[in-house]
């Protein structure tokens, strides 16, 4: 083992992290231990084994850090959404893309949603509504999405409160530059055009 999970949840939730990385500005305050969910960026790593917690979750981190670049940020920072509001939809994006090849259409359907709220006011995302699950569904029953949480999207308005999960790159992107379109709705089927 690397380490074990209940130390890692501790240090996820207690260790004052958004002291040393800029990009967590924006998270919930200590106590929460999934206020880091988004930023963990999802990759391969080497650990020692009996590794610290911190040294893991800090690698984890420092990737991401790396990965959203200055360009990546400045393209992110003209969308007008925070670095928090961008990991959310890209989490959003990750969770509902069958293929990678969906991520920027279902990005510009979520875009569109929350441009035009007045007539789209929930997001209505199912990986909204598993993510406050406490475990997942092959599928939503209708008691499901009445599901009383800040993620559900189908009783709440706008974005869940954070990510739903620690999105890859090609999701990052698709939040950061979405499909442009007048979509409003997608079913993601994983199937090719054609």
């Amino acid at each position: 083992d690397v380490c074990s999970a209940s130390d890692l949840w501790e240090t996820a939730e207690n260790h004052d992290f958004e002291g040393e990385y800029e990009f967590l500005s924006g998270i919930p305050a200590k106590g929460d231990p999934y206020r880091l969910e988004g930023y963990l960026f999802p990759d391969t790593y080497e650990f020692y084994k009996n590794d610290k917690p911190l040294n893991v979750i800090n690698k984890m981190l420092n990737n991401f850090d790396v990965k959203y670049s200055d360009d990546i940020m400045e393209y992110a920072e003209a969308t007008g959404y925070s670095m928090h509001e961008i990991i959310t939809i890209a989490s959003m994006v990750e969770r509902e893309a069958v293929k990678e090849t969906e991520q920027k259409t279902i990005a510009g359907v979520i875009v569109n949603r929350l441009k035009h709220s007045a007539d789209f006011p929930f997001l209505n995302i199912d990986a909204t509504v598993q993510y406050a699950l406490p475990e997942h569904k092959a599928a939503l029953t209708s008691e499901d999405l009445k599901i009383d949480s800040p993620y559900n999207t189908y009783i709440y308005k706008g974005l869940p409160k954070g990510p739903i999960c620690n999105p890859g790159m090609g999701a990052i992107l698709s939040a950061i530059q979405p499909e442009e379109h007048n979509y409003f709705y997608y079913v993601a089927t994983g199937e090719e055009d054609g």
